[in-house]
């Protein structure tokens, strides 16, 4: 069978303003629930309606937005229940690749430690944007759960993961607190790599809760 016929273009004008959109949403720029309007968008980045229209699309498929009845597109937003079910969720992927260290290949496990010194070097400059701060947070646990060595899994966690970064997107504006977090990253991996597995998925479990706390918190206070 001859593929001839296809070819690969390069990034379109769809494509960047994709990126700019999902920049703003992880940035915290733009808030949960917020109406994404055409026109609006389209007057902003001075492009067409219909590379806005096609921009929200995608948007809509990573699970960064909605489409709701009489309003268009909005960023989505998690409420109290969403935000726990996420969380039991991420538990449960997270607890299989700390039990999985044992049988983990090495680069599975340096990619644990990568994630971890990449976070650190993130966290002490004070130039990092929130975006990328959660995304190197974000990381961390996917390498955790990468420690399974199923490309499923994995999947599964990233769009947890994507809806995990709205969410922290206001939470990390308002605590600033990514240096204490490289602590509390780095006992946890310890502990993984230890081979305690119980004190390992309990460290889990806490870091967790915690960070669904404070998203409960900044949904409640909006």
């Amino acid at each position: 069978m001859s593929f001839d016929t296809l070819n690969l273009e390069p990034a379109t004008t769809v494509d960047r303003v994709t990126d700019e959109l999902r920049r703003a949403l992880f940035e915290g720029e733009v808030a949960p629930g917020t109406p994404l309007r055409e026109v609006a968008l389209a007057d902003s980045l001075g492009v067409a309606r219909s590379t806005v229209r096609e921009a929200l699309a995608a948007l809509v498929a990573e699970g960064l937005a909605d489409r709701v009845a009489h309003k268009g597109t909005v960023v989505r937003a998690l409420d109290t229940a969403a935000v726990r079910d996420v969380c039991a969720a991420r538990l449960v992927l997270e607890s299989e690749g700390v039990r999985a260290w044992a049988k983990a290949d090495e680069s599975s496990r340096a990619a644990c430690r990568h994630a971890l010194d990449a976070f650190a070097d993130l966290a002490r400059d004070r130039s990092t944007s929130v975006a990328d701060l959660t995304a190197a947070h974000l990381a961390i646990h996917r390498a955790v759960v990468a420690l399974t060595g199923s490309e499923r899994i994995v999947a599964a966690a990233d769009s947890l993961y994507a809806e995990v970064r709205l969410a922290l997107a206001s939470v990390d504006r308002i605590r600033r607190n990514a240096v204490d977090q490289i602590g509390t990253h780095t006992r946890l991996i310890e502990l993984i790599e230890s081979g305690d597995t119980d004190s390992a998925i309990a460290e889990l479990r806490t870091h967790i809760a915690d960070g669904e706390q404070s998203m409960i918190e900044t949904i409640d206070a909006g």
